[in-house]
């Protein structure tokens, strides 16, 4: 029986246990979306996660749609992550970096020029952003042309390599909570009616053609993906085959054989069983073409969820999301069954190292 503590192979990356850290979107990089040194201590505190997957992470400056988010595609960009891939390597762990496209949840306060956010479709979110002003509405988008639609997959293909150079062990494409790739996935978001809208294949086809870009850019074993088959997060209503559209999705993913599959299940950061969806046969499908790939799951797992999750074979590995915030010594936490450090809700989007870098560990907590 498999413990979530032993060791595990993720694509080429050694993990040394199972307790992966999910990405946590926490606006503090510096002017030009550069990270700081301070996100270097906050990663390093952090490093005896199995796996890191590092905040979300802009892929161009269209991408962006929150204040104070780190991008991945400058030089100056590239320098700052290496400050903190080296100084989690340098404490033993092992970090990857998520690349994100909010797609239509921006607001054109944070984006060059003025510009409207751009999507699959022209219709505005129902949601929320963070910016200068505080949490405002999203701005109406602009639907994507589909002669765009290539350099967009180069920009995946440019971020992905820009990650490497910075010293990341991989990256995670983030195709989950309602951001680019998913208002191209579900067909409650998108009403295109050219290749990429209509059937389940055209929707999936702009994730297959970002996928394929980076595992050809760094390598499959370096390249995992993030999905949320039924989050209503950020005004993504339900598919009306989220079924059938997964399974198709985690079929084309399959011979790809990517390092990992990073699933959210249930409302991201909510109920677990909020649509009913068989994740276990997903599970199943992604695993008849691709044995070797990691399938790690996330949403509100408590210690004994993600025991018994890798003990019976439901997950190779478990993400945690908040509680890493307030503990960076989670793994211990979690393998000596300590009690975990409450979370300050008031430090978690921007700030300095108060609620960031501050929170004890048991070993400071005993001295």
């Amino acid at each position: 029986m498999t413990s979530l503590f032993e060791p595990i192979q993720i694509g080429d990356i050694a993990a040394a246990n199972r307790i992966v850290m999910a990405p946590l979107t926490r606006n503090r990089a510096a002017a030009h979306q550069v990270p700081t040194d301070l996100m270097a201590t906050y990663y390093a505190q952090r490093a005896s996660a199995g796996l890191i997957i590092a905040e979300a992470t802009q892929i161009s400056a269209e991408g962006q749609g929150y204040l104070d988010t780190p991008g991945i595609y400058s030089p100056e960009q590239v320098a700052g992550w290496k400050k903190v891939t080296d100084a989690v390597h340098a404490a033993g762990g092992k970090i990857v970096l998520q690349l994100w496209h909010v797609g239509r949840i921006s607001h054109v306060s944070l984006l060059p020029g003025g510009m409207p956010p751009v999507s699959s479709t022209a219709r505005v979110a129902q949601a929320k952003t963070f910016t200068k002003e505080g949490f405002v509405d999203v701005s109406t988008p602009r639907a994507l042309r589909s002669d765009e639609l290539p350099r967009l997959v180069s920009d995946y293909r440019h971020a992905a390599r820009c990650a490497v150079q910075a010293g990341f062990d991989g990256v995670e494409v983030h195709s989950a909570n309602g951001y680019l790739l998913e208002q191209f996935l579900r067909d409650s978001i998108n009403d295109r009616t050219d290749a990429y809208g209509g059937s389940i294949e055209n929707r999936a086809r702009l994730l297959i053609e970002v996928m394929q870009a980076v595992v050809d850019e760094i390598g499959a074993a370096h390249t995992g993906v993030r999905l949320s088959p039924v989050t209503p997060f950020n005004d993504a209503d339900q598919d009306s085959n989220a079924q059938a559209l997964f399974n198709h999705v985690l079929e084309r993913l399959a011979p790809l054989k990517l390092a990992f599959l990073h699933v959210i299940e249930g409302s991201t950061g909510g109920p677990r069983d909020n649509v009913p969806f068989d994740y276990e046969a997903l599970r199943a499908r992604y695993k008849q073409g691709h044995p070797q790939g990691a399938w790690v799951l996330n949403n509100g797992y408590s210690r004994q969820m993600a025991l018994d999750a890798v003990a019976q074979g439901l997950a190779d590995a478990v993400a945690f999301g908040r509680p890493f915030i307030s503990n960076p010594d989670l793994v211990q936490r979690l393998r000596d069954d300590a009690p975990l450090n409450a979370m300050n809700p008031d430090t978690l989007y921007g700030g300095g190292a108060a609620g960031y870098t501050d929170y004890p560990t048991l070993a400071a907590s005993a001295r």
